[in-house]
């Protein structure tokens, strides 16, 4: 099934339940009146919201135009959003450019940062620049949703807490992060608010896209209506969610409505080189930062830019026949207020 919040005022939104083809919606609140509501007693409830889907499904329920403009992210705040780095192609670009190695223990034992969870941006929201020197970048991603997660969880016991699927843009602010890892404690200003897709899906709703805790999806990341990247969720993937989700949860348990990001998607060249944009016959990028490392190692200096305002990003995802699984994070870079900077 596909689940949205729809601004209603409110912090938290109003839980819908969204066809398939993204097209109308019912709002659940007969049943729960949010996605946190949900997920804190998801065995009994999600039986429940499968039903309204399939009444949805077939325009048996009144239904109401579904506008992926009032969304609101899936979870508007959250009490978890930690972000991993499954790809590892991306964190040895990243590292290679700033000549550092990566350590070994890198490939056995995720990295992983713990971002911002009180203020999400939803994903037709503007991204606010405070300074261009921040160096503002997107950050294409994938993300789960889990239910209570047990301290000690195993991957394969993780793969069983996994419930809802999304998009993310894991906003990043290159410029301000050697200087916060050089202090020791990691990100912090560095990651301003993350976006995510208008929808949240199902595993089961991927059917074979979804495979061992990877979809088998292209991400479409545009950069000003171009194709910017086009790499293979699945491919290249160093860790899976359901890794990601006990690695998180090793010390600590996690609570119902835990967001666990997979990190930049990122593929490899064939042949195993560093990756070509779209227009050269490769997969292109994910984010920006990926290909000004390529553009450092290759040349000595970076060329092209971070985003500025004006810039608009959008993250896209679709099946087979073309249509979009998650709605579209599509977002426009703007410079703050004047009195705000």
């Amino acid at each position: 099934m596909k689940l949205a919040s729809i601004d209603n005022g409110s912090r938290d939104g109003q839980l819908v339940v969204v066809s398939s083809d993204l097209t109308r919606y019912c709002a659940a609140d007969n049943i729960v009146p949010t996605l946190q509501a949900a997920l804190d007693d998801w065995d009994r409830i999600a039986p429940r919201l499968e039903l309204l889907y399939t009444d949805v499904q077939h325009e048996a329920v009144p239904c109401l135009r579904f506008r992926e403009h009032d969304a609101l992210p899936p979870l508007p705040r959250a009490y978890q959003w930690a972000d991993g780095s499954a790809y590892l192609n991306h964190v040895e670009l990243v590292r290679k450019a700033r000549g550092a190695e990566v350590p070994d223990s890198f490939y056995s034992d995720p990295l992983m940062y713990q971002g911002g969870s009180d203020d999400f941006l939803p994903p037709r929201a503007d991204i606010p620049l405070g300074h261009p020197d921040w160096g503002c970048d997107m950050e294409g991603e994938i993300a789960c949703i889990t239910d209570d997660v047990p301290m000690g969880t195993t991957a394969q016991q993780a793969a069983g807490h996994i419930k809802l699927l999304m998009l993310v843009n894991d906003v990043s602010l290159r410029g301000l992060i050697p200087g916060e890892l050089a202090k020791g404690f990691g990100f912090y200003q560095s990651k301003p608010a993350t976006a995510f897709s208008p929808v949240a899906v199902t595993p089961d709703e991927l059917g074979d896209a979804w495979q061992d805790n990877v979809i088998r999806r292209p991400l479409m990341v545009d950069f000003n209506g171009e194709p910017f990247g086009r790499a293979d969720v699945a491919t290249d993937a160093t860790f899976t969610l359901a890794d990601l989700v006990s690695h998180a949860a090793r010390t600590r348990n996690l609570g119902a409505g835990a967001i666990i990001g997979s990190g930049t998607i990122s593929n490899k060249d064939e042949g195993g080189g560093p990756g070509r944009p779209v227009d050269q016959g490769g997969v292109g990028y994910s984010c920006i930062a990926e290909l000004r490392t390529i553009e450092t190692i290759r040349d000595g200096n970076p060329s092209t830019p971070f985003l500025k305002p004006g810039d608009v990003v959008r993250i896209e995802m679709r099946d087979e026949a073309g249509h979009s699984i998650f709605g579209a994070i599509e977002q426009t870079v703007t410079a703050p207020a004047e009195g705000l900077r």
